[in-house]
């Protein structure tokens, strides 16, 4: 009798510590029976319970906007500054094309890893590492003395992008209730819009005011309100159920096929698909790529558990986002060209004209995920795609002749609605269908899927058009090219549409994680049944 209330006592103590720590410990962890599923217990999803209008929800949409929005200022900016970088330290055009393949490069092949990896040690932790090594890399592009160095110090940031982009979405989707989930991404995905309008503004302004070298420089300071905000306001979560040790076979097999795809993807269309280096990594690539679904398999710990693939609804949206990343990829490279080659827009006034279609996502995206979340997300992901599609077409038809009111804004305009009825969705529902747990994973995938299509289409879509050799001087031959190009990249976006129509269920979630549902015994709440069939 006398030992109850010590053992009382410390149970309580071993809640609070649970609740502060998001970590389920072994001895009281849910067993399975079958045909139950009660979900994890509450100290479990205490740290998912924030609200998307308290303040620590400020705080967190403030952190991870800004964190994979200094990822998303390079990724544009880089573009307008290198004419710049090559008056200044050289390299010819292989030099500048690597400036910016080096960062797609790393970043493309350690993004899954990069997602796995703060599912596994928190995603927190990991976003902050890459938060730091971004801003370090950066520093070191800033000091750049010649192409090379810059060329190895782009490689490093994409090592620091890998680990920040897909840990900015999974501490969203872990970090908010699940009610205020769609909201928050669209937030976030409106927000985060901000940066890539912004890149070619803010290039051109640093580039012309102080130095190309500004443009790396000015991630110190974003990255330090950053580390600032995170460690103070945003709560560490990682998966509960993670089975210690490090899939490390994975890892190396996953590097090795993204990065040799990646390569193959990029100078492909420069040497020719009979290059015997293309043709070499390619294999390579797809050989790696299988050995990684094999290991992922049978390990006990895998980097990439494949049953997040059971959820249908998760394939399902990561096939819509191949096609229509491929038509956004295509269309935002080629649409910028023709603004200058053709239209005679400099840089900044390239940038300037689609900032409409960027403050109408601003303006609407986080509405969007509200409403996928009240109606479902079939019918945006359905007519989101088909709206780009309309758009793209329109936007095909500019030519020497057209002005912006009447044949450059109408396109955009259109552009920026159907972006903001999309995105938002898409992005949702991916990161819902998957279980709350392999949230870094499920967002290391869909950014791996996205980028990896724009490349493909920014690799094929130019010669597929005939943009090759002598058209990028010529306005009128790259004019012909580009209508093509953009007729494609609109039927590809459509689609997409067609896809989500057919394949996304109208629940804004996934299927059962097991193939049977759970049950606790300690502080189990009321009993959910299994999905009804269909949804």
């Amino acid at each position: 009798m006398t030992r109850r209330p010590q053992e009382r006592t410390r149970r309580r103590q071993l809640r609070v510590g649970i609740a502060a720590r998001g970590v389920v410990p072994e001895s009281i962890r849910c067993r399975t029976m079958p045909g139950m599923d009660v979900g994890p217990p509450p100290a479990a999803r205490a740290t998912e319970e924030v609200a998307f209008s308290s303040a620590t929800g400020r705080w967190i949409l403030l952190a991870t906007v800004l964190g994979s929005g200094v990822a998303g200022l390079d990724a544009t900016v880089v573009n307008v500054a290198l004419p710049a970088i090559g008056d200044d330290l050289g390299g010819g055009v292989s030099g500048l094309q690597w400036t910016l393949n080096g960062y797609l490069l790393t970043l493309s092949a350690l993004i899954l890893l990069g997602g796995s990896l703060g599912d596994r040690y928190g995603r927190r932790r990991v976003f902050l590492v890459g938060v730091v090594w971004f801003a370090i890399a950066s520093l070191l592009c800033g000091l750049a003395t010649n192409v090379e160095t810059l060329i190895a110090a782009r490689a490093l940031q994409g090592v620091g992008g890998a680990l920040l982009t897909p840990g900015s979405l999974a501490i969203i989707q872990a970090g908010f209730r699940p009610e205020d989930r769609a909201r928050a991404v669209g937030a976030w995905s409106g927000l985060g819009g901000i940066a890539y309008a912004a890149g070619p503004f803010a290039g051109g302004w640093l580039i012309d005011v102080v130095s190309w070298r500004a443009i790396f420089l000015l991630n110190l300071p974003l990255a330090l309100v950053v580390v600032l905000v995170t460690l103070r306001h945003v709560p560490e979560t990682a998966d509960p159920e993670r089975v210690p040790g490090l899939d490390v076979a994975g890892a190396v097999l996953g590097i090795v096929g993204l990065a040799a795809g990646t390569y193959a993807l990029i100078e492909g269309p420069g040497r020719g698909i009979d290059d015997p280096t293309v043709i070499a990594t390619a294999f390579v690539g797809v050989a790696a790529l299988a050995l990684f679904a094999r290991v992922e398999a049978t390990s006990p710990h895998p980097m990439l558990p494949l049953d997040i693939f059971r959820s249908r609804q998760f394939s399902a949206a990561n096939a819509v986002t191949v096609t229509v990343y491929a038509a956004l990829g295509g269309m935002l490279f080629l649409f910028v060209v023709q603004l200058q080659i053709v239209l005679g827009y400099s840089p900044l006034e390239a940038g300037a004209a689609a900032m409409p279609s960027t403050l109408l996502m601003l303006v609407l995206s986080s509405s969007a995920g509200a409403l996928a979340e009240r109606i479902g997300p079939r019918l945006p992901m359905t007519v989101g795609p088909l709206a780009v599609g309309l758009a793209m077409a329109m936007l095909s038809r500019i030519d020497a002749g057209s002005d912006y009111l009447t044949g450059v804004l109408p396109g955009v305009i259109v552009f920026g609605l159907a972006l903001s009825l999309m995105v938002a969705p898409l992005t949702a529902t991916v990161m819902a269908a998957a279980p709350a747990r392999h949230a870094g994973v499920a967002s290391g995938i869909n950014n791996a899927v996205a980028r990896t299509a724009s490349l493909l289409a920014v690799a094929v879509l130019p010669p597929l058009a005939g943009l090759t050799g002598d058209a990028y001087t010529d306005p009128a031959a790259f004019t012909d090219g580009y209508r093509l190009a953009m007729l494609i990249a609109a039927g590809l976006a459509a689609v997409g549409g067609v896809t989500a129509f057919l394949t996304i269920s109208n629940r804004l979630g996934g299927e059962l994680e097991t193939p049977h549902d759970h049950h606790c015994a300690l502080d189990a709440p009321p009993l959910r049944g299994a999905p009804a069939p269909g949804d």
